[in-house]
């Protein structure tokens, strides 16, 4: 059985990683996405609870998709779940040296694969950290992400979201 692993902080799930997961579940008998707490990024606006409600609903349409939380390095969990491969999204060049970097070294730490899948260029320019801007200062994201995010965005954010 082959499993896609896909690893974000996902704060918050949008229509890229909704895009990826979807392409990466026709590769893979089963897609884990992991959703990761981020030393690197501080602040946190949903915690790793809310991130992985969030997940599961908008994926519910895709039958071969399981969503656990992680603390601990990428390629722990991937020999826990037995991934085939490590799956990335990529938004722009500007991505791929940090993402081939990451892949390398956990490639020479556990021999564990990185794919990369582009994103299409009606996703390329979300990301989180713009969606969370634009959501607190009363911008509507409901065309960037999932109907689950647009509305937990909406109670985060009662001026905007929406």
């Amino acid at each position: 059985m082959t499993v896609g692993l896909i690893p974000g902080s996902f704060d918050p799930f949008h229509n890229g990683h909704l895009e990826i997961v979807e392409r990466a579940a026709q590769l893979f008998d089963e897609v884990v996405v992991a959703a990761i707490r981020n030393p690197q990024k501080s602040g946190a606006l949903f915690d790793l609870d809310e991130r992985r409600d969030m997940i599961a609903e908008s994926l519910v349409h895709v039958k071969n998709v399981r969503i656990v939380s992680i603390s601990t390095l990428l390629v722990n969990v991937a020999r826990d779940v037995d991934a085939t491969a490590i799956v990335k999204g990529l938004r722009a060049v500007s991505d791929f040296e940090s993402e081939m970097q990451m892949a390398q070294m956990n490639r020479s730490l556990s021999g564990v694969e990185t794919l990369f899948l582009p994103s299409s260029s009606r996703h390329s320019f979300i990301s989180s950290r713009l969606l969370q801007e634009v959501a607190r200062y009363g911008g509507d994201v409901t065309t960037f992400v999932p109907a689950p995010v647009a509305k937990r965005l909406a109670q985060k954010f009662p001026e905007g979201g929406q």
